[in-house]
């Protein structure tokens, strides 16, 4: 069995994104079945409890912190099932920076304006440490770069995209670093930017992540260990 396990939303265009990101991942994997950690059922210890095949779990999560760490590994404990094998989360990686070049681009962005890379944000350091990761990697192919938060952390996108107005920037646009539409993505509008790019969404590089990150385990011929979650 393989499960992408989402964060879950209220939002029905951002439930749609994860839809079809589910469909078209599973048209390169196999059967996919999708459960949320929060918001939404079917969280992941209700899939696999009916589970009587090894599963492999992908957290589409942009930053490996709390929901991954802690909260999924106590779902598959619950659960009771033994054959479990985790991958990796979503992000940070290089594929994903490229998306949000992309995305930029689509917006209007020229390579002389301001970028604010606007993360969902979090208080658990190791979630940070990613987010600051992805930031760089951004960086490495726009040159500059401006980190900020939407809900959790500082600096806040608003106070970020000010200050760079104050210094004289005319030409501000956020990427955002967010999988899906949802009220987070609805915030990044009252900015004050020039632009507000798309999410990642159902980028073809989105996808293409998430099924080598399933096929990385299929494929590693004996990963799948009793009560063991593996990250690659």
């Amino acid at each position: 069995m393989l499960i992408l396990v989402a964060h879950g939303t209220r939002s029905a265009a951002g439930l749609s994104t994860i839809s079809v990101i589910a469909e078209a991942v599973s048209q390169r994997v196999g059967p996919l079945r999708v459960a949320f950690v929060d918001v939404l059922g079917p969280n992941p210890a209700e899939l696999l409890a009916d589970a009587g095949e090894p599963a492999v779990v992908m957290p589409a999560f942009l930053a490996a912190g709390y929901h991954v760490h802690t909260d999924l590994p106590m779902r598959i404990a619950e659960s009771g099932h033994v054959r479990t094998t985790v991958t990796r989360a979503l992000g940070p990686d290089a594929v994903l920076a490229a998306v949000m070049r992309e995305r930029l681009r689509q917006a209007g962005w020229c390579p002389r304006d301001a970028v604010v890379m606007a993360a969902a944000g979090s208080s658990d350091l190791r979630a940070r440490r990613d987010v600051y990761c992805a930031a760089k990697m951004l960086a490495d192919l726009l040159g500059e770069v401006h980190l900020a938060f939407v809900a959790t952390g500082a600096p806040r996108v608003p106070d970020v995209t000010r200050l760079l107005r104050r210094a004289g920037r005319r030409r501000i646009f956020i990427a955002p670093y967010l999988l899906a539409e949802g009220l987070f993505h609805d915030c990044l509008s009252e900015c004050a930017a020039t632009g507000v790019a798309a999410p990642l969404g159902a980028h073809p590089g989105v996808v293409d992540l998430i099924a080598a990150r399933f096929a990385r385990v299929e494929h590693s011929g004996g990963a799948l260990r009793a009560g063991v979650a593996v990250y690659d």
